[in-house]
């Protein structure tokens, strides 16, 4: 089985979104049994989600992190809870991913400022600020790479000046 870990968050609209991405990947993989669960904030949590797989059967998860960058949540939290239901039940868990800075990634963040300048094209993007803004993580590793697509998408575009911001 398949099991997407979600961060989970208090806005209601990233939930659904999140549980739309769930609806349209089951939809792409029918045969095999797919469950989320969240980290945090929302339910089903992710120990809810693995007992749901095991329920139906499954021997196996392929548990993915449904997040940007490896940080806390990623590297310690989430393989924390996989490794003590595994230890707990037996149920044999292997942890993917992030899904981490590709090409993919940076195609998609460079096809949306592309959209945003195009409906603002009042300046140009030598004359526009780009601030990128990586929010909660203190782990290098996740904010190296806030800073390197920052600086792709400054050199990509030809913008004046670039900034990332971190927030608490």
């Amino acid at each position: 089985g398949i099991l997407l870990c979600g961060h989970g968050s208090r806005d209601p609209k990233a939930v659904s979104e999140f549980e739309n991405l769930v609806k349209k990947l089951k939809i792409r993989i029918p045969n095999v049994p797919f469950e989320y669960g969240f980290l945090e904030f929302n339910r089903p949590i992710i120990r809810k989600a693995l007992d749901s797989l095991k329920d139906k059967g499954v021997e196996r998860v392929i548990a993915l992190p449904a997040m940007l960058f490896a940080a806390g949540h990623t590297k310690n939290d989430i393989p924390s809870i996989l490794n003590n239901y595994s230890a707990e039940t037996g149920l044999i868990i292997q942890y993917g991913r992030e899904l981490g800075l590709n090409s993919l990634m940076i195609g998609a963040a460079g096809a949306r400022l592309r959209e945003t300048l195009e409906i603002n094209s009042i300046f140009p993007p030598s004359k526009t600020l780009l601030v990128v803004a990586g929010r909660g993580s203190s782990d290098p590793d996740a904010n190296s790479n806030v800073c390197k697509i920052t600086r792709m998408l400054v050199e990509g575009f030809g913008f004046g000046w670039g900034e990332t911001v971190f927030s608490g």
